[in-house]
């Protein structure tokens, strides 16, 4: 489980990490998107710094090359449908039918928000999902 030290202040009980969140100081780098545009996770995953972040905007978007997840901020996050997260359930819709069989360890599932939305079914789709960002974003 991640520890609350790498990301302050979270309470596992009752906040929420989100595995899909920006690349900035404090969040945790959970993975490496593959050629195959499947993300292989990092283990454990890695506290994010400053010069990683200033290294990882270099070039494309970091959030198409890594996946990093953060805490959840819920109706501050343009996902948030108002009581759940509309990344994972479009994901469930659009990528079920190529999910993993294997389930891997995971150091955040306990208090993933995407887990506590769908389960274990989450897990399966969760490599397949590449953080979109729109143009304005990138830059």
């Amino acid at each position: 489980m991640v520890r609350t030290t790498i990301l302050t202040g979270l309470d596992p009980e009752r906040d929420r990490i989100c595995p899909s969140a920006r690349c900035e100081e404090g969040s945790l780098l959970l993975g490496i998107v593959g050629p195959d545009g499947r993300v292989g996770f990092v283990s454990p995953p890695l506290p994010v710094n400053g010069a990683f972040v200033a290294r990882a905007k270099q070039g494309r978007a970091p959030e198409r090359r890594f996946r990093f997840a953060g805490r959840c901020v819920e109706y501050a996050c343009g996902h948030w449908t108002g009581e759940r997260c509309g990344v994972i359930d479009a994901a469930m819709t659009a990528l079920a039918a190529r999910a993993d069989e294997a389930l891997r360890p995971c150091a955040i599932r306990p208090s993933c928000r995407w887990f506590g939305q769908h389960g274990l079914a989450a897990c399966s789709v969760c490599p397949l999902v590449v953080t979109e960002l729109a143009p304005d974003d990138e830059a």
